[in-house]
């Protein structure tokens, strides 16, 4: 099943995200989130986290359009995006879009981004979309949807990442071990149509 988390984050070009929203099977708004989702004409399945960002005249439209509300203290642990993205789990996603996810808060960015990775672990593939950048969290192999031109940094997650190749890429790489204490896989450029990203060991962004 494909998820999609809306988040209270932001968003820049809201005509991008429409008519972005019939291949998702469950939506999750994450908090003030279910003002984006009111704004884009959806209806979301679940509205989850502390309310403390959602506006009075949204919540009262989603309970009356039928979401489900899953109401959390704002004293707790995780973020509301977190809760979200174990909701979408719980419920069996096997794929999860984030909107929102990424912004201009480096905490919340590297938070969501982190958190996200576990679940690639557990067989989910997360992808955080925007008109830009789009992220992709990649565990073994990747068919990069890009074209010809377009800008690509690799990040590696966790310790290392090992075993990295690169095809249709302007600089390809074989076999590489790319360290998270050094970064040196940024800014490389897709040459041809549907280059792959491939990793035998670790996680990459």
């Amino acid at each position: 099943m494909e998820f999609l988390i809306l988040t209270n984050g932001e968003y820049s070009d809201m005509d991008w995200y429409r008519g972005k929203v019939d291949r998702f099977d469950r939506v999750i708004c994450v908090d003030g989130g279910a003002g984006r989702a009111r704004e884009l004409g959806i209806i979301p399945d679940w509205v989850v986290g502390d309310m403390d960002s959602i506006c009075e005249g949204d919540r009262l439209f989603m309970k009356k359009a039928g979401a489900v509300f899953e109401v959390h203290p704002p004293e707790k642990d995780f973020t509301d995006t977190q809760i979200a993205l174990e909701l979408a789990a719980r419920e069996g996603a096997r794929e999860i879009t984030i909107w929102g996810g990424i912004g201009s808060r480096l905490d919340h960015n590297l938070s969501n981004i982190l958190s996200a990775t576990s679940l690639l672990a557990r067989g989910i593939n997360v992808l955080f979309e925007s008109p830009s950048p789009v992220v992709y969290l990649v565990k073994d192999r990747l068919v990069l949807p890009g074209r010809p031109g377009d800008t690509v940094s690799l990040i590696a997650l966790g310790e290392k990442a090992s075993g990295v190749d690169l095809s249709g890429f302007k600089y390809p790489l074989n076999e590489a071990t790319l360290e998270s204490n050094w970064q040196w896989a940024i800014s490389n450029v897709i040459k041809e149509t549907n280059p792959v990203i491939r990793s035998t060991r670790g996680r990459l962004m």
